[in-house]
């Protein structure tokens, strides 16, 4: 991939948004149905009331650093990048394990070899909306009057737990890292952005010697929906006024984007979501199509939408109508969520993934695809992105499908691990969170390779991290990071280059 000092960018860059990407997920999971039986729930509560399958976890070896390492380096890696074509990194995350240090300052040692320290950015946090907000932050910076012509990286990471109880099987673990800049695969359109904020204690995490979250449940459902609704009406108004100075006097609706994204805490509520955006639609059309589309929901014509959050009828109905668009426009969006779990902050962008690993550039060419970030708090966005129509050989959109063409590949070669250990390893996390010193006992095999883990924790609470090797001749300290650097040129200057040296090994830590 060529860098950035070769791009020309007179005047304002052109069709900025992700040209490539790159998802972590843990090396093993539970099965939800098993997870069932083990906690003693009904049969079908995981896998038909929440939808989901598996459930990927953490053992004591993996923590929000490792993940952000392991994706940042694999992105790196993945695109034969420089680390001095990088101006930008952003962190989006909730997994706090520093109150003061960042996960982006832990990252940079990945640059220290290039001798790049002019990167701006760092990280930000609210719940599961701090990936998007990183998103923003650095396409605002690379549409800005401070880009200097480099790439900006996103990363979002995170390890969702949850205390013994009902809401233990809606965790998971992953990140997602993101290449920012302009000619983009996936452009995102320029004005098309809606956000609604507001107070709300819905879910938090108030303990700071915990991991575990405090939820309210039938709230954050309540706040959920009333952000999608808020955001949809704006991006609504937005896009409608967009296609009217375009000469475009369609009524928008669903129907005019191509797949629909959404945070997914769990994917019943995505398929819910799906659906409420159709009541939107309804609603706010002024000759609604009862004959077609809408046919049977004439007794719903006159309801309000803050009236509907916990009405069945109405989910009901509308979920029923909605099928069709939901198997075609939502459900590719839904792997990762689905084999995963809740990811935080990388959750949407899983089913970003999911959406370009479920067909060809040829497939996605030109498509729109509409997306809605949540965080509890609250904090929600909706926007989109168009998928770059440029299909050419080595194409940026080609190479991003290509990339994650193996998504699912990967997703089943992970290694299924037994409800009762599952549950012994959380009870390890909790016994172990913040201990200091401490040398976690996770076996190191059982990562994949070219995975960050943690080494050790000292008695001043300093964390040491080394890879397991893309091979097994060796494995490196976080302190010396050997790349994979056969098609790696670090760029000093304009013009020079220098190919990067091999640090040397360090010896394995106890495992």
């Amino acid at each position: 991939m060529p860098g950035p000092t070769t791009m020309e960018h007179h005047g304002w860059p052109q069709d900025v948004g992700i040209i490539a990407m790159e998802v972590y997920f843990p090396s093993q999971y539970v099965d939800q149905s098993e997870l069932e039986a083990f906690d003693g729930a009904s049969t079908g509560k995981y896998t038909i009331g929440l939808g989901q399958s598996k459930m990927g976890f953490c053992s004591d070896r993996e923590d929000v650093n490792s993940l952000c390492l392991t994706v940042l380096q694999k992105l790196v890696e993945g695109n034969n990048l420089s680390y001095c074509d990088i101006g930008r990194l952003e962190v989006g995350t909730e997994t706090i394990i520093d109150k003061s240090k960042s996960v982006k300052t832990v990252l940079m040692q990945l640059f220290e070899d290039s001798g790049n320290t002019s990167v701006e950015g760092i990280d930000t946090t609210n719940a599961c909306y701090g990936g998007t907000s990183a998103l923003f932050n650095s396409l605002n910076w690379v549409e800005s009057s401070a880009w200097d012509g480099r790439y900006a990286v996103v990363v979002a990471g995170d390890i969702a737990v949850y205390a013994t109880g009902n809401a233990r099987c809606t965790g998971g673990a992953g990140a997602v890292a993101m290449l920012i800049g302009p000619n983009a695969a996936l452009v995102c359109d320029r004005g098309l952005r809606s956000t609604h904020m507001r107070h709300a204690y819905d879910f938090y995490k108030p303990d700071m010697a915990s991991e575990y979250p405090v939820v309210d449940g039938k709230l954050t459902i309540q706040c959920y929906l009333s952000a999608l609704d808020e955001c949809y009406q704006q991006y609504c108004t937005k896009v409608q006024a967009a296609m009217l100075k375009d000469g475009d006097h369609r009524h928008f609706n669903l129907d005019c984007v191509h797949f629909a994204a959404f945070h997914s805490p769990y994917c019943k509520l995505v398929q819910k979501s799906l659906a409420r955006l159709m009541l939107n639609d309804f609603l706010r059309d002024q000759k609604p199509d009862m004959a077609g589309k809408y046919a049977g929901l004439e007794a719903f014509r006159d309801i309000r939408l803050e009236d509907t959050y916990f009405d069945k009828d109405v989910e009901k109905a509308f979920m029923a109508a909605s099928r069709p668009l939901f198997t075609a426009k939502t459900l590719p969006t839904l792997r990762v969520a689905k084999q995963v779990g809740n990811m935080y902050t990388p959750s949407l962008y899983g089913g970003l993934a999911s959406f370009l690993a479920s067909g060809s550039a040829k497939d996605h060419a030109g498509k729109r695809v509409l997306l809605f970030s949540y965080g509890s708090g609250l904090a929600s966005s909706m926007y989109s992105v168009t998928v770059s129509q440029d299909v050419s050989s080595g194409s940026p959109l080609e190479k991003l499908c290509n990339s994650l063409i193996d998504l699912q590949k990967r997703l089943d070669s992970r290694r299924k691990v037994d409800p009762s250990d599952f549950d012994k390893s959380m009870k390890l996390r909790e016994e172990t969170h913040h201990k200091a010193p401490y040398f976690p006992v996770g076996p190191v095999e059982d990562l994949f390779p070219g995975t960050w883990y943690l080494a050790e924790v000292d008695d001043k609470h300093r964390r040491k991290y080394e890879r397991k090797p893309l091979n097994s001749s060796e494995i490196t300290s976080i302190g010396k990071v050997v790349e994979n650097t056969a098609n790696m040129q670090v760029r000093k200057g304009a013009a020079e280059t220098e190919a990067l040296t091999p640090a040397p090994s360090v010896a394995t830590a106890s495992s």
